[in-house]
């Protein structure tokens, strides 16, 4: 085992923008910063970390086909290591939860119950696998906005909204791309019993969604707000409609569309936080 392979194999880049997405909602429902939105960051960061190693140790199979270069294919770390550690992951994001409130607490909890399950059972459950990550994804929103309170939590629903919708549609996208490999592992996946065009398609349909719930924080953040969420808008709908004339999961890879999603996913994110900071110190009247 080596140390780049604990590091890599957690996916810190993802880790980190989650643990700074829960930051952002607590910001967006609160108006303000408290110190205990560092134990926010530390526990979605801790949980993401786990949640990623111990698919990966449940993955390695498949990963050995589509992901080679990954750490427990590549020899950097085994599957019982990477197992043990998740478990001390786990335990530290709980552990950094219990500063936070019983709300907050309660979703550690319960995310470190649907990221076990998942990894175990729920990835290989048509679509149910890919509800899960949406739901994941968006609970860091109400895992931030729950640390002030019930009515926090309600004002970061259209934010879990945008992020629930825009992951399913990218969930989608990422087994059409894997197709292969989760065929030779041996998983079913959505794409595999629906057929390629047929799930570019849904993920078209999802990611409309995704855009109509963008709209709604217009409400409270205005015009500058709507500028900018309307060119990631433009964006995410380019790049996922492109899907729809593949036919081959490899042409599916060669468009990078999960890829972009990603980046346009954290550009999204990155206007949430100007929006609501605009709010606060140049309040729109």
């Amino acid at each position: 085992m080596h140390l780049p392979g604990f590091i890599r194999i957690t996916r810190p880049a993802n880790c980190l923008v989650a643990g700074g997405a829960a930051i952002i909602a607590y910001f967006i429902a609160a108006g303000s910063l408290i110190p205990e939105t560092l134990f926010l960051f530390v526990t979605v960061l801790l949980i993401t970390a786990a949640g990623n190693t111990i698919n990966d140790a449940y993955d390695a199979a498949i990963d050995a086909i589509n992901r080679p270069d990954r750490p427990i294919p590549s020899g950097e770390m085994t599957v019982r290591g990477a197992g043990l550690y998740s478990i001390l992951l786990f335990i530290g994001g709980i552990g950094a939860a219990l500063f936070t409130n019983p709300i907050c607490l309660a979703i550690a909890v319960f995310n470190t119950l649907i990221l076990i399950f998942y990894a175990r059972n729920l990835k290989k459950a048509v679509l149910i696998g890919n509800l899960s990550v949406a739901y994941l994804s968006g609970s860091i929103f109400l895992f931030g906005g729950a640390l002030a309170g019930i009515d926090g939590l309600i004002i970061t629903l259209p934010l879990v909204a945008i992020t629930f919708f825009g992951t399913v549609s990218r969930e989608i996208l990422k087994d059409a791309e894997d197709i292969d490999g989760d065929a030779a592992g041996g998983a079913t996946t959505f794409p595999m019993v629906a057929g390629l065009q047929r799930s570019a398609a849904i993920a078209f349909g999802c990611a409309i969604v995704a855009v109509m719930a963008s709209f709604i924080p217009v409400l409270w953040w205005g015009l500058p707000y709507l500028i900018g969420i309307l060119v990631v808008d433009a964006a995410i709908l380019k790049s996922v409609y492109s899907v729809r004339q593949c036919s081959t999961p490899a042409c599916v890879r060669d468009l990078h569309v999960t890829k972009q999603l990603a980046y346009l996913m954290y550009a999204a994110l990155l206007i949430f936080a100007v929006a609501a900071g605009m709010e606060i110190f140049i309040p729109i009247d």
